[in-house]
């Protein structure tokens, strides 16, 4: 079997209304395939599926009075962890550098917090996060990777405060 890339990756929300809002009309990802799926012990589960690209979708699913799936939890994952938002996040191919800045643009227009683009030497990015606090990326490579890409190597220093760990105690305890 040769390797095709994701089918999708799949998500929980808490309010689909709201995430659908959100990759349907800000993000322009087309739902195609939408359910509601009864639960035989009591409550339903909605699920639809965006295509993001290349036929690689992205689903979420928002379960509502099943027993044993809490009313309410963290669906931003990483805070529900208590890791930074970096470790767990989606990033979509912008396509060029150009793609990247227009989007980026697109995204402050609609009143989205985004970042300035950051320059990782292979690829360059913008973070910004979904209404469920999931952390999104659109990225472009600037070159081809490499064999010497491949090898785990030392390549930068970064503060932890570039992890968004800038509280107080969490500082003090790691310089202990």
């Amino acid at each position: 079997m040769s390797l095709k890339g994701f089918s999708h990756i799949g998500l929980s929300t808490l309010d689909l209304d709201r995430t659908r809002d959100f990759y349907e009309h800000v993000l322009g990802f087309k739902p195609v395939r939408c359910d509601i799926l009864k639960v035989k012990e009591g409550g339903q589960i909605r699920h639809i599926f965006f295509d993001t690209g290349r036929d690689q979708l992205m689903a979420f699913m928002e379960a509502r009075g099943v027993p044993g799936i809490p009313a309410e939890y963290d669906a931003g994952i990483n805070g529900g962890l208590g890791v930074p938002n970096a470790f767990y996040h989606f990033a979509f191919e912008a396509g060029s550098e150009a793609a990247l800045e227009e989007k980026r643009d697109e995204l402050l227009a609609k009143g989205l917090e985004v970042t300035e683009v950051v320059d990782h030497g292979w690829a360059k990015s913008i973070y910004f996060k979904d209404p469920n606090g999931i952390q999104l990326e659109f990225c472009s490579f600037v070159r081809n990777l490499n064999a010497d890409d491949a090898r785990m190597q030392d390549r930068a220093e970064i503060s932890i405060r570039r992890l968004g760990l800038e509280d107080p105690a969490v500082l003090a305890a790691a310089r202990r």
